[in-house]
């Protein structure tokens, strides 16, 4: 897969393709049934396929730490992208002056002059421009005049409702991890590199793996049994806590695990935590020792969650 970092990166051999647009958070199954049909339009013509993405995410921009919860990170999303075979990504910064574009700029300056467009598969759901004006309609009339096919794509639902990235932070949220797998065809997880913390784990006899949230806002937050995969030989049981560690006045959100049964040292490494059971809130203990007996039951209910 080619990815391409901003519209100053698009090259006269970028143009012709098929393309759509979307924040693709989660890459659930929704947006699967859009890149089912946007590979299957770029076969049939001999296009390579554009999936075109935004960092930061149009809600991000405008909401700050008020905007929805990112399902995934930004690398997280190119990988999901990646998996379903999609040929290219174009990641164009969200700023004030792109936000400032036109419905009709936008087409021009983005779709027809950026990428030659020759098909466009969209959502149901999707609008676009400053002023939210682009939509299917606006679309077709702009197709018919730069000759470019407009697609429709129907709602995919999941037990009588609409697959959504809403619906997935929900699930998320209230720690159902086998609707949110229904949803997003998958389990969910995070990834990111492990770093060196404080090493408070470590002095309660807990050691964790750290990674950085790099989230302006999670849909996790508590204590959760979990598999640790990627950087290891095969999965390995975990508990992670995903929160700001009130109990230490902590201010960053940090997702901080501990491997049942694991010796080995993976600073550095990339790993993937897929989350299978909520154990408990965040809470604020009244000591290191509170903390660490809470951490023991953690531990406990986890074996017990996982039978081992």
């Amino acid at each position: 897969m080619e990815l391409i970092r901003g519209l100053h990166n698009l090259r006269p051999r970028h143009r012709g393709s098929v393309v759509t647009v979307g924040n693709f958070d989660g890459v659930h199954r929704g947006h699967q049934a859009i890149l089912a049909s946007l590979q299957q339009s770029g076969q049939r013509l001999g296009l390579p396929d554009t999936v075109m993405i935004f960092e930061p995410q149009p809600q991000e921009f405008f909401q700050g730490d008020a905007a929805p919860a990112r399902l995934m990170h930004w690398r997280d999303k190119i990988d999901a992208l990646a998996a379903v075979g999609v040929a290219r990504v174009l990641c164009v910064r969200f700023d004030a002056r792109f936000r400032a574009l036109t419905a009709r700029e936008f087409v021009q300056k983005l779709l027809v002059d950026g990428l030659g467009c020759r098909h466009l598969v969209i959502g149901d759901d999707f609008r676009f421009g400053c002023d939210r004006s682009g939509d299917f309609a606006l679309l077709q009339a702009a197709g018919q005049e730069f000759g470019f096919a407009v697609q429709n794509t129907p709602t995919i639902e999941v037990d009588g409702a609409r697959v959504s990235s809403t619906r997935i932070r929900a699930a998320v949220k209230a720690g159902d991890f086998m609707l949110a797998e229904k949803l997003l065809g998958r389990p969910y997880a995070v990834s990111g590199h492990v770093v060196h913390g404080d090493k408070l784990g470590r002095t309660l006899g807990v050691p964790t793996a750290n990674v950085l949230s790099q989230r302006q806002v999670s849909p996790l937050s508590g204590i959760y049994a979990v598999t640790v995969g990627n950087a290891l030989p095969q999965p390995v049981f975990g508990v992670c806590s995903v929160g700001k560690r009130p109990t230490v006045n902590g201010q960053d959100e940090r997702i901080e695990t501990y491997l049942l049964d694991f010796e080995g040292d993976i600073y550095g490494h990339r790993i993937h935590v897929t989350f299978h059971e909520k154990l408990r809130e965040e809470l604020k203990f009244g000591s290191l020792e509170e903390l660490k007996a809470a951490m023991a039951k953690d531990i406990a209910d986890a074996r017990r969650y996982f039978g081992i």
